[in-house]
C-alpha cells in the first residue's frame, strides 16, 4: 500500500500497545519527549558510555537518562552492550540499525535548532 492510499484510508497505528491516529503521533511515541531525541543525537556516529552521555547532556538527571535509555532500548532504537559481569559494569550504547534511520531527521532538527537560535535567540559562550 502506498503512502497516498494509507492517508486516504486513515488507519490507526499501534506502537507499544498505544493507538495513534496519525503517523506523527506514532513517531512521537518512539522519539517524543524532552530527552529522547537529544540522547539519540549524541549517539550519532559513535558509541557512548553512560557517564559520557551524562557529561554531554547537562540538565538531564541520572534517573531520567537511565529511564530514557531503557525505553529507547526497549523500542529498538538503542543497543546496550555490557562488557563485564561484575561491578563496575562497562556498558556502551549505540544506535541500532532502526535507530540509524533517524540520523537524517535528527541532523535536520539540529540544523533547524541552530537556525532558530540565530533567528529567535542568541548563542551564549562561557568564558
Amino acid at each position: 500500500m502506498d503512502r497516498k492510499e494509507l492517508f486516504e484510508k486513515k488507519p490507526k497505528i499501534k506502537i507499544n500497545n498505544k493507538i495513534s491516529f496519525c503517523p506523527t503521533s506514532a513517531a512521537m511515541e518512539l522519539i517524543g519527549g524532552k530527552w529522547k531525541s537529544v540522547i539519540l543525537t549524541h549517539l550519532i556516529g559513535d558509541k557512548k558510555r553512560y557517564n559520557e552521555l551524562r557529561k554531554e547532556i547537562p540538565g538531564i538527571t541520572e534517573r531520567t537518562l537511565s529511564l530514557q535509555l531503557k525505553q529507547l532500548e526497549a523500542d529498538g532504537m538503542v543497543n546496550r552492550k555490557v562488557f563485564t559481569k561484575k561491578p563496575p559494569l562497562k556498558v556502551e550504547y549505540t544506535l541500532t540499525e532502526f535507530g540509524q534511520t533517524l540520523v537524517p531527521i535528527l541532523n535536520l532538527i539540529v540544523d533547524w535548532g541552530l537556525q532558530a537560535a540565530e533567528t529567535k535567540g542568541e548563542f551564549l559562550f562561557e568564558e
